[in-house]
């Protein structure tokens, strides 16, 4: 039985779709409206499109067309488009649109599909811990590259063992490496030659606090033998007495090793040393160091000229804090004073988030400090973290603080009092915690 209204049978011409039809393509799916007939036609009467000799008047024999009923049964009349004429069906979808499974809606370009951000911050965050690793790695790579690894603690002869905790020995040295006349002139250095010690420091690090002990360069200290740092020859002891400082300037940073373990007991695990133009170069990088001065004083040697109060010195200012000695009575334990207590100021300046996480002046630093610094061969950039760490915490409150113990002095020189210094470096090399005072 054919379903389709007459006149719409199977054998009119043209490609169609649907049953029966030869068309490659099947109809797509329709909303499809109920469909009410007409009366059939009347037997006799010829249909409009049968052959005859001549056409029917307009109108004459052309069947009742379909009425369209819609879902409530109204009755849409003859005259209403179904959309059959123009391949669209009105009253559905966007725009009256009504796709079927193989349709393109024509209006979804218009419509962006919703962002997925879970898996947007997925990536983000991939992306930013990539960057950190990459950066970290190069930074790490750059900082070791830079280390001047001079020192081979390892030439020192009749070492003592070493204790628990970490011993650094810091030294602050005259050298005028890389200084213009006009630098030497700027920053009241002179222009003697070679270098001598111009402050040695002590920074124990432990799991009982930090200690940072000072020794005074005019400390009277027995010369023990040691290995020549160029001749590899054996000089032996003859106790011969130097001022500390001296035994520095006759061979170098391994002599002055070997001269303070065999005076103290104490083993010395690294070695740091760092000239005027670095120390004063780190200063200036990180923006200057922000210090309390407790009384004023005036030194023309060192061009110190300071009055009480907070205040931030730069790096000439800096240098000649710390090297003034000649405006106090007890010149040389006054100075120690204000290098331990410069240093732990300069070490909490550096390791605020303000200098750690602004690489402007990160690197600068770095830079600086990395360039003017002279290790041992063993020394890696953890170790000297840890060193910059310990010094922060000891001006915060977190170790302690003091001069070698001093008993008197002979010809000028300071004499340790040997019984307080054999309890210090006991407590240090049982990484307890100090109860020794000094001076």
């Amino acid at each position: 039985m054919n379903d389709w209204p007459e006149g719409w049978s199977d054998n009119n011409g043209g490609p169609r779709y649907g049953r029966g039809s030869a068309g490659a393509q099947p109809e797509g799916a329709r909303a499809m409206r109920q469909v009410r007939r007409g009366p059939a036609v009347p037997p006799g009467q010829r249909s409009y499109g049968d052959p005859g000799p001549a056409a029917p008047p307009y109108g004459a024999g052309i069947p009742q067309q379909p009425s369209y009923v819609d879902g409530q049964g109204h009755d849409q009349g003859a005259d209403y488009d179904s959309g059959y004429n123009t391949g669209q069906v009105y009253g559905g979808g966007r725009g009256g649109f009504v796709p079927n499974d193989n349709d393109p809606d024509p209006d979804y370009q218009q419509y962006r599909p919703r962002p997925n951000w879970r898996r947007r911050i997925k990536w983000i965050a991939i992306t930013l811990v990539t960057v950190l690793v990459v950066t970290g790695v190069a930074t790490y790579f750059w900082a070791d590259s830079k280390l001047r690894r001079e020192v081979d603690l390892s030439t020192v002869i009749d070492r003592p063992a070493s204790g628990a905790g970490t011993n650094y020995l810091i030294v602050g040295s005259d050298s005028r490496e890389g200084m213009s006349k006009a630098d030497e002139k700027k920053l009241h250095t002179g222009a003697a030659e070679g270098k001598r010690t111009d402050s040695m420091m002590i920074l124990h690090v432990g799991d009982n606090g930090d200690t940072l002990v000072s020794l005074p360069r005019d400390s009277n200290v027995t010369v023990p033998s040691y290995k020549g740092s160029t001749s590899g020859k054996v000089y032996p002891a003859q106790g011969r007495q130097e001022k500390l400082n001296a035994t520095y300037a006759e061979d170098g940073p391994t002599l002055l090793v070997r001269t303070i373990e065999a005076n103290t007991g104490l083993h010395i695990d690294h070695y740091v040393e760092i000239g005027f133009q670095g120390f004063a170069n780190i200063v200036d990088a990180v923006g200057g160091v922000d210090i309390n001065i407790d009384k004023p004083f005036k030194d023309k040697w060192s061009g110190a000229d300071f009055k009480a109060g907070d205040q931030t010195l730069n790096g000439q200012q800096a240098l000649a804090f710390v090297r003034t000695r000649h405006a106090f009575a007890a010149s040389d334990l006054q100075r120690t004073k204000n290098q331990q207590k410069f240093l732990s100021a300069l070490a909490h300046q550096v390791a605020t988030p303000s200098t750690l996480l602004n690489p402007f002046t990160f690197y600068p630093v770095m830079g600086a400090g990395l360039d003017s610094l002279i290790v041992d061969k063993d020394m890696s950039l953890w170790d000297l973290a840890s060193m910059f760490w310990a010094m922060k915490g000891v001006q915060g409150g977190g170790g302690t603080s003091l001069n070698m113990p001093i008993s008197g002095s002979v010809g000028g020189n300071l004499v340790w009092d040997k019984t307080k210094v054999k309890t210090l470096v006991d407590e240090l090399n049982n990484d307890q915690k100090v109860t020794v005072s000094g001076n």
